[in-house]
């Protein structure tokens, strides 16, 4: 359930602002992230800088209780400037809502949120591992318990930045008896554990996330264990979170291809004659954008309206339709993206001009595998025959 201790947030310097800087600072380094598939570091030590990475954190906790949509209004404006970037902050606050959400009833975590507001701790996630794919609902490594100790070992397929971030929040089995769905949330500090890397990353896309694959060995104290059962995290915090927030970054990397599309349309006009022969497709993604912003502010408020209600969020009908919103978004985005580039032609298709739609196509060629939407799709299989069609337009 959401945080009932949240206060009206600080009266600080704008976010808008805050992240406009940071946004500046990613579009720089942009290039290079992607060219050599390097951490962005430059647009993540901005990041921390503006105090971006622990605005969800509750005010009494040295936060400033930013809601989800205002995230998701980051993540967006980040996806303009550094397709990776983005997805780096998507992630790390799709962790932060986790933990924000579902921690403020432990000590041990109250005081982390704290740290993640004053020292700017920078989030990955360890969700995946070995033979379980994109399946976050099975773990195959346990929590193994000495006493108040813990230790914990895992063949993690993906830790994207693993090796840049501050602590790794870890799903794994409750028990060495546990059911592979019977699962925990672990918070594991940098201390606490060690990485040894077990595969690369060198992609089409997405480069600059380093989603590369580690072994991870952790000790620490049962404390840390999120003091919620993970399936009810997953229902309630980490499959809304996590796919409005990709989504708010997919929709940002569409934007930038689009505003790429319409300097290259109105450099045309400028020079008079017949506009370029891909201005249909210049308005069909317009028309998309829309569509997708549409869909996002839409899934934004509904889930807004039920965030504090645990058995609206986990009803059917809620839960269809995030999981949805994760494949039409990132259909609609790669959509969008494509029909850019159609519009600016062979001078988008180029890497070499002010207007090419390159990297952000690659980039956004990710978002249909981010989580298969053919996993999604199948595992929605039965949940949809259970689904009222609506009697009215406006039901």
């Amino acid at each position: 359930m959401l945080n009932k201790f949240a206060q009206t947030r600080p009266q600080t310097e704008l976010l808008s602002e805050r992240m406009e800087r940071a946004a500046a600072v990613a579009a720089v380094h942009a290039e290079v992230a992607d060219a050599n598939a390097r951490f962005p570091l430059e647009a993540v030590a901005a990041l921390k800088a503006e105090n971006l990475l622990g605005i969800m954190v509750p005010t009494l906790l040295g936060g400033e209780g930013q809601s989800v949509s205002e995230v998701v209004d980051v993540c967006y404006r980040l996806g303009r400037a550094c397709s990776s970037t983005g997805m780096i902050y998507a992630m790390h606050q799709v962790k932060a809502a986790c933990i924000v959400h579902h921690g403020m009833d432990s000590a041990w975590h109250r005081d982390f949120m704290s740290r993640m507001a004053s020292e700017q701790l920078l989030l990955a996630s360890s969700t995946t591992e070995g033979g379980g794919g994109g399946n976050v609902r099975s773990s195959e490594a346990p929590v193994e318990r000495s006493g108040d100790s813990i230790r914990l070992v895992r063949n993690a397929s993906v830790i994207s930045y693993g090796a840049q971030a501050d602590a790794i929040v870890s799903t794994a089995r409750r028990a060495v008896d546990a059911d592979s769905s019977d699962q925990v949330l672990v918070v594991l500090e940098k201390k606490d554990y060690v990485l040894e890397k077990t595969g690369g990353w060198d992609t089409l896309g997405m480069r600059g996330t380093c989603s590369a694959g580690f072994s991870l060995k952790a000790e620490g104290h049962a404390d840390q264990i999120m003091p919620v059962p993970y399936g009810v995290i997953h229902t309630q915090s980490m499959v809304p979170t996590s796919h409005l927030m990709w989504s708010g970054v997919w929709c940002g990397v569409a934007a930038g291809a689009v505003e790429r599309a319409r300097k290259f349309m109105r450099k045309a006009a400028r020079a008079g004659g017949d506009l370029p022969p891909g201005m249909p497709h210049f308005v069909k993604s317009l028309a998309a954008l829309r569509s997708l912003r549409a869909l996002i502010a839409q899934s934004l408020a509904r889930y807004e309206n039920a965030a504090h209600d645990p058995r609206a969020l986990s009803t059917v009908d809620f839960q269809t339709a995030i999981n949805l919103l994760k494949v039409d978004a990132s259909e609609l985005a790669v959509e969008t993206v494509m029909a850019a580039m159609r519009a600016t032609g062979l001078s988008g298709y180029r890497n070499d001009t002010d207007i090419s739609t390159g990297r952000a196509l690659r980039d956004i060629l990710s978002a249909p595998i981010m989580i298969n939407n053919d996993r999604i799709l199948s595992n929605l299989s039965s949940s949809t025959l259970l689904s009222d069609i609506p009697s009215s337009i406006r039901d």
